[in-house]
């Protein structure tokens, strides 16, 4: 029986060929990930990158004032940390886990040792799902921008939603209306208001933090295009991924 928890439960290192990820597989640390744990703040030092399993991983873009709002999320589908192997060793967002769980991380000077040593025309699997993946979470940055600037609250809250289940094996998820109004740079009345049209419509039931899909495509529906090609972008640039 697999490990509910192990590396293979993310879908980046499941796609590795045995002999890259049993070249990994000693440096990956398992990791508990508490709901709310900032993984690294704006600016700061990178000295990890994390592979989440079963949590999500919200990557915010924090205001001098201290407002923010959510640019990404990252669950089993990828991994947090671009930055460190993209040139940079720090980054102006901040990673803070959305939804607990559980993930590998591994110290930042392997990884970039792992993606050099495959570069240019040696390039082997890893190296070539590290990029797509970082063009796959741009589109979503991009997209997530054009979002909250032209579609309503009712639609961004829809995109939200499908993005984090996207990224769990449930059809749940435990948040609070203070953390997604955080996530959506909105406030908490505008969440409340939001997620109750979503709820009367019939699509969830949301109770106490406990959010329940119970029509997908009646969420998906109600969504905006912006779930949409982002979905399809993941699913054109990793589809060994996205079909796990």
């Amino acid at each position: 029986m697999n490990d509910p928890h192990g590396p293979r439960q993310n879908h980046l290192l499941a796609a590795l060929p045995e002999h890259e990820y049993e070249r990994l597989l000693p440096n990956l640390e398992a990791v508990p990930m508490p709901l709310g744990q900032v993984l690294y703040e704006s600016g700061e030092q990178m000295r990890y990158v994390y592979f989440p399993t079963d949590s999500i991983v919200s990557l915010l873009y924090v205001m001098e004032d201290g407002a923010s709002a959510e640019i990404a999320v990252v669950g089993n589908e990828g991994l947090v940390g671009v930055s460190l192997f993209m040139g940079g060793e720090t980054t102006p967002s901040r990673a803070i886990v959305q939804s607990t769980g559980h993930a590998y991380r591994l110290k930042g000077r392997l990884l970039k040792d792992e993606f050099r040593r495959f570069g240019g025309r040696r390039a082997g699997v890893f190296h070539d799902l590290l990029l797509r993946y970082t063009q796959a979470l741009l589109t979503q940055m991009a997209q997530t921008a054009v979002c909250n600037r032209h579609h309503s609250l009712d639609q961004q809250f829809c995109r939200w939603l499908l993005l984090s289940l996207d990224r769990l094996s449930s059809h749940e998820l435990v948040m609070t209306q203070e953390l997604i109004a955080n996530m959506l740079g909105v406030r908490r009345e505008g969440v409340t208001e939001a997620a109750g049209n979503v709820q009367r419509a019939g699509l969830i039931s949301y109770n106490r933090g406990h959010i329940t899909v119970l029509d997908r495509p009646g969420l998906e529906a109600r969504a905006c295009e912006c779930y949409a090609v982002v979905k399809k972008e993941f699913d054109r640039l990793l589809p060994y991924v996205s079909d796990r």
